[in-house]
Parts: C-alpha cells; sequence; structure tokens
C-alpha cells in the first residue's frame, strides 16, 4: 500500500488511565484489538462528558476514529495467500437418512484439502485440516478453500432434544479453529454433566460465514451479517429436519457473531438466542429482531467490549456501529451474570457464563443467575 503518514491520536483535556497489560492469547473468540490505532478507539470510550452530550460530534469523532484504526492497523489475515483446496462436493439434502453419507464425504475432502495445503507448503493449514479429517470429527460442512468454512457436531444430532449452535465472531478461520473447537467441547462437557440422565444434548460449531477481521473497517458494519444470515437461517431449517421434531435449538452468539445472530433472528427457527460479549445487534431493542425466540444478552466485567460506545450512524452509504447495547436495560433482553469474564472468556471451564449458557440451552432458564 505504500507508506502512509500514521495519522496523531485525538487529544483529551483529561489525562488518559494508564491501559492495562495485553491479554493472554484468546481461548475463543477474537483477541483484544491491538497497536496504536486500537487504543485511540478505547480511549474514545472515555471521552469528557460534555462531549458525551453532543451526540453529533461524539459520532463524527468515533466514526472518524474507527475509520482510522481499521486504516491504520494491519489487517489480520491480509497478505496471507490463497490456499488450495478442493470445491466442496454436492450433498444431498441435510437429514438423518443422509447424516452418515455427510460426515465421510466432508471427512474425505478435510483429507484431500490437507493433502493440497501440505504440497502447497503450508503445513499449518494442513494440520488443521488434518485434525478436522479424524474420524472422530463429525463435519456437516467443510470448505478448505481461503480463510476456510466448517460446520461440526458434537454429540448423536438425530437423537439429541437440546442443541446448541455456536456463531463465532471475528478472526475466526481454519487456521484459528482450534479455539473454536475449545469453546464447543468445553460446552458439550458441560452439558453433558448437566443434563438430565434421559436428556440427549449436541453442540454444533457453525463457522458458516467469512468472518471480518478484528481490526478492518469491515468489522464496524453489519456487511458480513447481513451476507451470513441467511446462511445461518437455512442451517437451523436443515437442523430441524435433522434432529427430533421436539428439539430445543439455542444460538449461543460470541461478539460479531452476535450480529450475525441479530440480523438472522426474524425467520430463524430458534428457540433461544444469547449474546455474549456482543458490540450491537444492529436493532434498536430486543423486540425489533423480530424473532419468537427468547433472548438472552451477557457480558463480562473484562470484556473490553464494554468500552465500545455502542451506537450506529450512516456514513458512506453503509451503516457503522450496531446500535443499543444488548445488556442495557433499553434493549430488554434477559440479562444474565458473566462475572468476571474476558472478551475470550465465556466458554471457559467452570465459569459462571459457561454455567448460565449450559442452562439456556438445558431449558432450565428458572436456574440461570441474572445479571
Amino acid at each position: 500500500m505504500g507508506h502512509t503518514t500514521r495519522p496523531t491520536p485525538p487529544q483529551s483535556s483529561r489525562p488518559v488511565r494508564p491501559q492495562p497489560p495485553a491479554a493472554e492469547p484468546p481461548r475463543t473468540g477474537h483477541p483484544h484489538p491491538a497497536g496504536k490505532a486500537a487504543r485511540w478507539v478505547r480511549a474514545g470510550a472515555r471521552s469528557r462528558p460534555e462531549e458525551a452530550r453532543r451526540p453529533g460530534k461524539w459520532r463524527r469523532a468515533l466514526l472518524a476514529t474507527l475509520l482510522t484504526a481499521a486504516v491504520a492497523a494491519p489487517l489480520a489475515g491480509a497478505a496471507r495467500p490463497r490456499i488450495p483446496a478442493p470445491a466442496p462436493a454436492a450433498l444431498p439434502p441435510l437429514s438423518s437418512a443422509t447424516l452418515q453419507q455427510t460426515y465421510a464425504v466432508n471427512r474425505a475432502g478435510a483429507v484431500e484439502a490437507a493433502r493440497m495445503a501440505a504440497a502447497d507448503g503450508d503445513e499449518h493449514r494442513a494440520a488443521a485440516d488434518r485434525a478436522l479429517a479424524s474420524p472422530s470429527r463429525h463435519l456437516l460442512t467443510f470448505d478448505g478453500r481461503g480463510p476456510g468454512r466448517a460446520t461440526e457436531v458434537l454429540g448423536d444430532l438425530p437423537r439429541a432434544d437440546r442443541i446448541a449452535v455456536l456463531v463465532p465472531g471475528s478472526d475466526t478461520s481454519l487456521d484459528t479453529y482450534p479455539r473454536f473447537h475449545q469453546a464447543a467441547a468445553a460446552l458439550y462437557t458441560d452439558l453433558s454433566r448437566r443434563a438430565a440422565p434421559h436428556a440427549r444434548v449436541a453442540v454444533v460449531a457453525w463457522l458458516g460465514y467469512r468472518t471480518p477481521a478484528t481490526v478492518s473497517t469491515t468489522v464496524t458494519t453489519t456487511d458480513r451479517a447481513d451476507e451470513a444470515a441467511p446462511r445461518l437461517r437455512a442451517f437451523v431449517r436443515h437442523l430441524r429436519a435433522t434432529a427430533p421434531a421436539r428439539a430445543h435449538i439455542s444460538l449461543l452468539c460470541h461478539s460479531y457473531g452476535s450480529v450475525v445472530c441479530g440480523r438472522a433472528a426474524p425467520g430463524t427457527a430458534a428457540d433461544d438466542i444469547a449474546l455474549v460479549g456482543s458490540p450491537g445487534t444492529g436493532a434498536d431493542s430486543a423486540t425489533a429482531l423480530h424473532t419468537g425466540a427468547r433472548i438472552w444478552a451477557a457480558r463480562g466485567s473484562d470484556d473490553w467490549v464494554g468500552h465500545v460506545p455502542h451506537l450506529s450512524a450512516h456514513l458512506f452509504g453503509t451503516t457503522l456501529g450496531f446500535g443499543t447495547d444488548p445488556v442495557s436495560h433499553a434493549f430488554g433482553a434477559r440479562v444474565f451474570d458473566a462475572a468476571d469474564a474476558d472478551h475470550s472468556g465465556y466458554f471457559t471451564p467452570g465459569s459462571a457464563s459457561l454455567a448460565n449458557l449450559a442452562r439456556i440451552t438445558l431449558g432450565e432458564t428458572s436456574e440461570v443467575t441474572r445479571a
């Protein structure tokens, strides 16, 4: 892109508090934004009270800062070359009768993708593909091209009466898939431990869309979510055709994944939608999501998303920002406790957030601890 003069960060008449130490490598989801430009974004959330009372000026300053951060900071994976992989195989419509065939075909696709990535010298991607090709893994979808997409099942899907679908946030790809799988596995373990003896559970890790980079202009708009929403709605319909008729389906949506769930909510055949670490949904309220599903929301006290202003504005033909904070009283969701979870910690074993997500999935709503 050539050399660019780095913008001067906005000045404030009030000293800026020292920044916390860099976060540990993420366990799930995307990490804390890194770099000077991202620090300007976080500093914007602590502007002077008199500025907060001038919404027009505040919005313009925030949007300018977001754009500056997105342009000045390196984009995750922007320089990554194309990764060779076979096109996904044609499959029959998903149903309990075709499930084993689907698993076998996608496993073969992952094996071939691993071979092609290794031949191209990309051992990191080859290892990720080989892991997904293991006989112990069950893939409903697999596409190893580019950043990649995959949908994985943990549990006995055709017999499950309680199903959780995890929708990931930014910077989730086949290269970072292990951390997403770790979240799904932690939830499945917790569900299996909590479920009644006669209950059957399943978890689906749905990496069914091209996620945005954590620091980019794309992550500040609903564009990727708008592309993903029809895919998620269609997937839930197919899930209904595969699972028992009585199955209860919960969408558990992390970070930018909550934007995807918000855009997919109208017409989605889910019973519960839980938003964790959410920057917003693109809607002003839970009612504006136009869904019959119960809407839940949580944010840990150590989650940096709490410092990002929740607003939206039209600029250059698109909408930046995602509107009302889902954990605010104005949004109207059922707010549950996530204790001190950081942005990557909502699926940490033993955490309050994981326990509550499991209770929501199991329908134990009276046991969910409220914030």
